[in-house]
């Protein structure tokens, strides 16, 4: 505390014309300054409620954390993996975590028990490998969580699903974009009924699995920058139900895309309709999909439409199927009354057949056909 003083004695000889009051305010300022930076872990710049320890290669998260802190950052490190010892303390006041640019890789049952007021976590540029959904405690508070650029491929989305339907039910903000994902599982937003804001640009999606969206009423719904070529009428319809809508960037395949062009003309919660533009056919390429030509479409079935002829297909060879097993099985207990209505048959063809052998040989012979017509005599 020694080295305050001629700080305290430079600030009372700047304000010898304050008050008292004033001078009181300014010295308590000073010394709680002092006093929190006297708590901060080392190599870390505090302040009465922030820590920052960026880009100290710390390979663990700093001990001895000031219990007052309520925006931490953490960034910036080598940290591989968190677990139940990466916060002892208990830190109440604690509203804001970023971990980003860490290397982590592994979330651990229970890591951030310890953090009750816990609102925001930035987990965003790491390398997720598994995220446990116990990491957070029951009823947590957690209402943004920022995943932007963490998993270690497109694979390990399943892990987030999992976190998503059994440890973060009051999530309002979730930003999964830059991840390179090719689906969403299937209700991965189910339990995620406060959500308000879904970031999904920059990944690699080919297609909205129906009910991905459904119960479902975001603000802001953020499907730029990925490989759609059409939606599905059911998806359409759940689209329908948000605020907010991002469609640009997508490689739309325009030649039958006219449910998807009806409803963008009616579709007002779709922020940048008017710059949705063709990629495919080559004829229609760059053409805006508001204004495709209807005509120009080759599409004679909608998609859902094709779905429905194809599961129509399948179930008529089922149907054909089914009968042919049932004659197979009517012929199975009927065989030897078959056997015997095969053999009468053959024995009246064969005896068909002698008769007109015999006559064949009658009328070929002059001998034989004179000594019948006498025996006829």
């Amino acid at each position: 505390m020694l080295f305050a003083c001629p700080l305290l004695i430079k600030i009372v000889q700047s304000h010898k014309r304050l008050n008292q009051f004033s001078l009181g305010v300014l010295l308590f300022l000073e010394l709680v300054t002092l006093a929190s930076s006297q708590n901060c872990p080392v190599n870390c710049m505090c302040t009465s409620t922030d820590v920052k320890c960026i880009n100290q290669g710390f390979t663990a998260v700093p001990k001895h954390l000031p219990e007052h802190v309520k925006d931490l950052f953490i960034s910036g490190n080598n940290i591989s993996r968190l677990s139940v010892d990466s916060f002892p303390d208990l830190l109440n006041q604690l509203t804001d975590l970023h971990l980003t640019g860490d290397k982590i890789e592994q979330v651990e049952p229970n890591t951030f028990s310890n953090l009750p007021s816990l609102r925001l976590l930035d987990i965003s540029n790491n390398r997720l490998l598994s995220f446990s959904p116990e990491a957070f405690f029951v009823n947590n508070n957690l209402q943004e969580l920022n995943l932007s650029r963490s998993l270690y491929n497109y694979s390990y989305i399943n892990e987030i699903s999992n976190l998503l339907q059994n440890g973060t039910s009051r999530l309002s903000r979730l930003d999964l974009s830059h991840n390179d994902l090719l689906y969403l599982p299937e209700n991965i937003f189910s339990n995620l009924w406060n959500l308000s804001r879904l970031d999904l640009r920059n990944n690699s999606l080919v297609s909205i699995r129906n009910g991905t969206l459904r119960n479902l009423h975001l603000q802001k719904l953020d499907l730029r920058e990925n490989s759609l070529r059409e939606l599905r009428n059911s998806t359409l319809a759940e689209l329908s139900l948000q605020q907010g809508i991002w469609l640009g960037g997508n490689p739309w395949n325009c030649d039958c895309i006219e449910d998807l062009v009806l409803w963008l003309g009616r579709a007002e919660q779709v922020m940048d309709r008017q710059e949705l533009v063709c990629a495919e056919p080559e004829r229609l390429r760059q053409v805006r999909l508001l204004q495709v030509n209807r005509t120009e479409l080759q599409c004679t079935f909608s998609d859902d439409m094709k779905g429905v002829l194809e599961t129509s297909y399948v179930f008529l060879g089922m149907v054909l199927a089914l009968i042919g097993v049932i004659f197979l099985f009517v012929l199975y207990l009927n065989r030897k009354g078959i056997k015997r209505w095969m053999y009468n048959i053959r024995d009246a063809c064969r005896d068909h057949m002698e008769g007109y052998h015999y006559r064949y040989e009658i009328n070929s012979d002059p001998r034989l056909a004179n000594l019948s017509l006498n025996s006829d005599v």
